[in-house]
């Protein structure tokens, strides 16, 4: 699951790279308490742009960073609650937001929980090997800005048809860039091509994010224990009903297993598009929701845990994606009661962010929900990344006018419906965990016994979600070896 093993010779060269380029790593505890950070470490910080390639934006791998462009420094955690003149639902949205992450997208804390583990125990030595990162998105961004601020080189695998912006700023970052054929739903063409590369390449180290548990580790403790934070300021009599989350590569819904354990009635809703609704009717097909790949079930999906099923009309995300950005769009949203300082907040939602605002809104109603529930979810990335779709449907659709707005707030905004919803019982979350069979078991090669753990076995998931104590010891260890601090 994730191997702590350590190779002393491996890990030496590592330590060796690690003092050469000024390297300090942060643990686990200082992602969640930025606090814990050295002093001299947070001074540095003050000269260092957020997105800058500079090894000490590591420790900005957090949900508590100051929202600011350079220099900033450590706060609460960020996120933003969605008002009922915007939702049109009585219940309370409250989203984390990833924009404020280097590279502005949550992935970095992912790309971080896969490979740093493997660099600490000399199993990655980055003289040595190359990583791989598998994604339809964000995934492989993090992933190549992770390698660089390490001093690894890098290989980002995405699918072709994902947006201009990711392309653009990769070359700048990714020691290699392969582009695979189609479009998010394409999973499986990521695949062959890591299959392929393993075949023909030597001193390669992929970490498909689909199937690293330190994807799911990470979301489990550090963005787990920011929802947490969130909740113990925000509930003040209110009741917390669940997490609703589209799954991608199902790391991000492993905050929803820390979560249960401290609430153990709320609810976890995993979204995917209505047009490749694999978990919804074990469906096929191919959407524009970019960074949620389909078409088969994540080996790091804890399926047992997860208590619904939400389909998103991808049409649904592309026109309110217009209405939340576009002038006239916001002109009407704040004409029907939408306050303007929200209003202008709204770019911080980017299109698998818009997926999950329509997914808490569903949830809402078909619960019924009222003023005093509370509905967590994620806005993993912000409209910065997605320019190149805003032009591309005013080239296709026109101009964006009032009653374009009207439509859209009323119609596929407000007017979400509770279709194409699954509340799981047990026999319902059974099916969706066998489909594992196929992906991971006959093309991946993965143990069958593992698979039937994965179900049958309540420790499994308790042994990984034990570890990030393990790992900061390491992590510990390696900077000590270094001598930085």
């Amino acid at each position: 699951m994730i191997d702590l093993s350590i190779d002393e010779i491996e890990l030496k060269e590592a330590v060796e790279r690690a003092q050469e380029k000024n390297i300090i790593i942060p643990t686990f505890a200082q992602q969640r308490n930025p606090n814990l950070i050295e002093k001299h470490i947070v001074e540095e910080l003050a000269q260092i742009g957020l997105w800058d390639i500079h090894p000490r934006n590591l420790f900005r791998i957090t949900w508590k960073n100051e929202p600011i462009i350079k220099g900033g420094r450590f706060g609460d955690v960020n996120y933003i609650e969605l008002p009922p003149e915007l939702t049109g639902v009585e219940a309370r949205i409250i989203g984390l937001i990833g924009k404020y992450f280097p590279t502005g997208a949550h992935k970095v804390g992912a790309t971080f929980g896969c490979l740093v583990p493997r660099l600490v125990t000399g199993q990655f030595n980055p003289i040595v090997h190359k990583a791989v990162w598998p994604s339809t998105g964000n995934y492989c961004r993090g992933g190549a800005y992770d390698s660089t601020l390490l001093a690894c080189e890098s290989i980002a695998i995405l699918p072709e048809e994902m947006s201009l912006e990711r392309f653009e700023w990769l070359s700048s970052v990714a020691g290699e860039i392969i582009k695979t054929p189609g479009s998010e739903s394409n999973v499986k063409e990521i695949f062959d091509k890591v299959w392929e590369l393993r075949r023909t390449r030597e001193n390669i180290f992929v970490f498909n994010q689909f199937e690293e548990f330190g994807n799911y580790l990470w979301h489990y403790d550090i963005t787990g224990h920011a929802m947490e934070e969130v909740l113990e300021r925000e509930l003040k009599g209110c009741k917390f009903k669940g997490i609703v989350l589209t799954t991608g590569s199902a790391g991000t819904i492993g905050c929803g297993d820390y979560l249960k354990n401290k609430y153990p009635s709320m609810k976890i809703a995993a979204g995917e598009a209505l047009q490749c609704p694999t978990m919804l009717v074990n469906g096929y097909g191919a959407h524009g929701i970019e960074g949620i790949g389909d078409k088969h079930i994540p080996w790091i999906h804890n399926v047992k845990n997860t208590d619904m099923v939400i389909a998103i009309d991808d049409n649904d995300t592309k026109r309110i994606m217009r209405l939340f950005n576009e002038k006239e769009g916001q002109l009407y949203l704040e004409e029907i009661g939408v306050p303007k300082h929200i209003v202008e907040k709204l770019p911080l939602l980017g299109i698998s962010s818009i997926a999950n605002l329509l997914m808490a809104i569903k949830f809402a109603k078909y619960y019924e929900l009222t003023s005093t529930d509370v509905i967590l979810t994620v806005f993993t990335d912000s409209m910065e990344l997605y320019q190149s779709r805003l032009k591309e449907m005013h080239a296709e659709f026109g101009s964006y006018k009032r009653d374009d707005a009207i439509r859209d707030s009323n119609t596929n905004l407000q007017g979400q419906k509770i279709d194409n919803m699954l509340e799981l019982d047990y026999y319902g979350k059974k099916r969706i965990h066998n489909l594992k069979y196929f992906t991971w078991i006959e093309q991946q090669g993965k143990d069958l016994d593992e698979l039937n753990k994965q179900w049958y076995d309540p420790n499994y998931w308790k042994s990984i979600q034990s570890l990030s104590q393990p790992i900061d010891e390491l992590i510990d260890d390696f900077n000590k070896k270094v001598g930085l601090i």
